[in-house]
């Protein structure tokens, strides 16, 4: 009988997702609010900065050593940041992540961190984001530390327009300037720079007005603001136009930098089948699916990377590639 009742209590408590199992619970509202147990965030801010690294590393001829060092220094900035983000975002949004079922639980809507612990902990983050960029050249610290702003402003924007996605995608692909500047240490290149920001920028208006999706019904009762919201049946084109421009641009970018066959053939290909595939596989009516479509671009990420990492360890080993044009 004592078995069977402990079978039933375990069925009722949810698991823990990792790694909110392994510590105490007085830390564990602290690693819920910078989504430490969902990377998917995290692996969503860390590509722009792959992207962008990759890019100036085939155009300046980085060395190896020195370009994996930069990509793990580029990798904890993107937790770092992400985590910060995300902090801010709850602090503002409390009232509203309370009046959604899908967001009621976080930390800060729960009561089960105050207000003054989470503006603690968030000034503990900028320092940490302050010591990641410090090192970097002046001009890359700088945007390093216009990117934490920019996040900062995202959650006031759900409360003035319904375009808070256009302001997050410069937030979160602001990075392809910092880390170009950190390797090129210049921004004489800004048309390739304006080229990436703004192919990026429509990858973020693609998956995070997908990821909206999933609160429409809610966002509407509490009144928060979203293109999801405004769009309403017009998401399904509105997204694919911005998931083009997204392919458009690394089409040009590499043209400017002149990538070679690999990268077309791998990233911008490769990366224009697997959104194909999104679109063909996500129903915008079911939240479950809209999640999945969202997870998947930070899978996506891994291929365009791979075009751009192929193509430069190709140049880097000598190996000669036609390029396509």
């Amino acid at each position: 009988m004592a078995r069977e009742t402990d079978y039933l209590l375990a069925k009722e408590v949810p698991s823990l997702p990792f790694p909110l199992g392994l510590v105490s619970p007085g830390v564990r509202p602290y690693l819920e609010l910078i989504r430490f147990h969902k990377p998917t965030g995290s692996v969503l801010v860390f590509w722009p900065y792959a992207w962008g690294l990759t890019l100036a590393a085939y155009h300046t001829g980085l060395p190896l050593p020195k370009y994996w060092m930069e990509l793990a220094r580029f990798a904890l900035a993107a937790l770092l940041v992400r985590g910060a983000a995300c902090t801010v975002n709850d602090i503002f949004d409390r009232e509203f992540d309370a009046g959604v079922e899908r967001t009621k639980g976080r930390p800060l809507a729960s009561g089960r961190i105050s207000v003054f612990a989470a503006v603690v902990y968030l000034m503990l983050q900028y320092v940490a984001c302050i010591a990641i960029f410090l090192p970097l050249e002046r001009t890359a610290f700088l945007a390093g530390i216009i990117q934490n702003i920019l996040f900062a402003i995202y959650p006031l924007m759900k409360r003035i327009t319904y375009w808070p996605q256009a302001w997050l995608g410069i937030s979160m692909n602001f990075s392809v300037i910092v880390t170009w500047v950190a390797v090129t240490d210049s921004v004489d290149e800004w048309h390739i720079l304006a080229v990436l920001l703004l192919g990026t920028w429509g990858w973020t208006m693609h998956y995070d007005t997908i990821y909206a999706c999933q609160d429409r019904k809610d966002d509407v009762k509490v009144g928060v603001k979203s293109t999801a919201v405004l769009l309403g049946d017009y998401v399904r084109p509105f997204t694919a136009a911005c998931a083009a421009l997204f392919v458009a641009m690394l089409a040009v970018a590499g043209w400017i930098n002149h990538q070679t066959i690999i990268y077309y053939a791998v990233g911008v290909a490769g990366t224009g089948l697997h959104i194909i595939w999104q679109y063909a596989s996500v129903d915008l009516e079911s939240p479950d699916s809209c999640w999945r479509a969202f997870v998947r671009n930070g899978h996506m990420g891994w291929v365009t990377w791979a075009g751009l990492m192929l193509d430069y360890l190709a140049k880097m080993y000598g190996y000669t590639v036609p390029f396509p044009f």
